[in-house]
């Protein structure tokens, strides 16, 4: 069983279109999943769970559409923070922060602190995250920090990126048919197991999850040794 299980939630559009519905639809679907996974994912015994949920890029989308899937997000912490509270999930945010809108920049805040002391499965959203941008910012910091470049190792790096305090990803799944990462945990992938799937993210139920988890049992894995 992998501790930590990193997803690429794709094909929400595909999904709404392939139904002729709106893309806000689809991505509200979409959202509606995540519980489903999680509870999911935890009855595995999966400790860790990431999910990429807005990337650097997606603010080329059409403003309307990245202003309803701001809005669906702040929706969704305020509604399901208090569950996944009692439900001993502790919640972290990878990415950016600033360049969210207030509300949403206060509801994540409050979910974090809400539940910073549990620890049955703790879940992280990407939300304005970029697997670049996340390595430049971790430089950045230890520029400020006058950091020894002698002294500078892979461990004394990763303590600066915004996944310290979780493992590394032993499985990252994708969603939609697409075989690509898009920029999504690339330091922390060096030694992830790949799963791809063709099934929308929207579908992808107790059964998909199963079938990953499956696929991911049958791998061998050396490191590299």
């Amino acid at each position: 069983m992998p501790t930590h299980v990193a997803i690429i939630m794709d094909g929400n559009v595909r999904w709404a279109e392939k139904r002729h519905l709106s893309r806000l639809k689809g991505h509200r679907a979409g959202t509606e999943n995540i519980r489903r996974v999680v509870e999911t994912f935890g009855q595995s015994g999966v400790k860790y769970l990431t999910l990429y949920a807005f990337s650097t890029e997606n603010w080329q989308r059409p403003r309307s559409e990245v202003k309803e899937l701001m809005q669906i997000l702040a929706s969704v912490i305020g509604r399901e923070t208090k569950e996944m509270h009692q439900r001993g999930i502790r919640l972290r945010h990878l990415g950016r922060l600033d360049r969210l809108p207030g509300r949403l920049q206060e509801e994540v805040a409050k979910s974090i602190e809400l539940t910073r002391n549990n620890d049955r499965m703790t879940l992280s959203v990407a939300f304005d995250y970029g697997g670049r941008a996340e390595i430049v910012e971790a430089a950045r910091r230890l520029l400020h920090e006058n950091a020894d470049p002698d002294a500078l190792d892979e461990e004394a790096f990763g303590r600066h990126l915004y996944t310290d305090g979780l493992p590394d990803p032993d499985l990252i799944i994708r969603t939609a048919g697409e075989m690509r990462l898009s920029n999504f945990l690339l330091w922390q992938s060096a030694y992830s197991e790949y799963y791809f799937t063709p099934v929308y993210w929207p579908d992808f139920d107790a059964e998909e999850v199963r079938k990953a988890l499956l696929a991911f049992s049958q791998r061998a894995r050396n490191f590299g040794a």
